[in-house]
């Protein structure tokens, strides 16, 4: 039998110390808009799976919004954007906590005024994951446990049942026979709890929003307090989503 402390010495610490780095370069992130003059083409709306872009045309002021929430990561709006108005994101850090801080644009908008984050859970925090169709996030969870993530360091430990749980973890577009099921685990938490939607499909529904399976993601189900972007997001963007609900980012 293999010595585990031996082969630990051997091999090293694997853990990323950086918390949060950017994504490698064989790796695809999420678009970002830049202040770039649009040329007003459309391709970008036009290329869009999810229609998750909007270009209102005017003389010489194209304006360009850009839902990531809305956004699977496919960057084919980056590839046949002519003026870079929407160009690469090489950043994890895209969890936010209001819905609106998804919306990205070329023109300056008012600022939303920030959430008070939680202090309960500033040291730790146990999380329940209810998954509702989408294995992507899944397996980008699972991977956030490995050695290589390693969210436990962060005090962050997922639980089997949502009466130990301070927060809920959601993914999966939410169909319409997981809505009673969301909210009884949803009621059996004890109070304060958080509610953190991972992926574009838990957001919005993604490119299942509209259907007949009333699957529009959790925000029509349960009040969210986080959004992670992406489809499916990386595991640091998920760590990143996680300490932003327990108030240390």
């Amino acid at each position: 039998m293999r010595n585990p402390l031996l082969t630990i010495l051997k091999t090293g610490l694997i853990t990323q110390r950086k918390v949060c780095p950017d994504v490698p370069d064989e790796a695809t992130g999420l678009p970002m808009m830049t202040q770039s003059v649009c040329t007003g083409c459309d391709h970008c709306a036009t290329v869009c799976p999810t229609h998750a872009i909007t270009v209102r045309q005017s003389a010489g002021d194209n304006k360009v919004e850009l839902d990531l929430g809305l956004c699977l990561g496919c960057n084919a709006c980056v590839e046949i954007c002519p003026s870079a108005t929407i160009i690469a994101n090489r950043s994890t850090r895209i969890a936010v906590r209001i819905r609106e801080d998804l919306i990205l644009c070329n023109y300056l908008k008012p600022e939303n005024s920030p959430l008070n984050a939680p202090t309960l859970f500033h040291r730790s925090m146990h999380v329940r994951e209810v998954s509702t169709g989408c294995n992507a996030a899944d397996l980008e969870i699972i991977a956030g446990t490995n050695a290589q993530f390693d969210v436990a360091r962060f005090g962050i430990h997922f639980v089997p049942s949502p009466r130990f749980a301070d927060a809920l973890l959601i993914t999966g577009p939410v169909g319409r026979a997981m809505h009673e099921p969301l909210r009884r685990c949803y009621n059996a938490m004890a109070e304060p709890r958080i509610v953190i939607a991972a992926g574009t499909s838990a957001i919005s529904g993604g490119v299942h929003r509209g259907g007949y399976a009333d699957a529009n993601g959790a925000g029509d189900i349960l009040p969210i307090d986080v959004f992670i972007p992406g489809e499916p997001p990386h595991p640091w963007s998920i760590i990143h989503g996680l300490l932003l609900a327990m108030g240390r980012i």
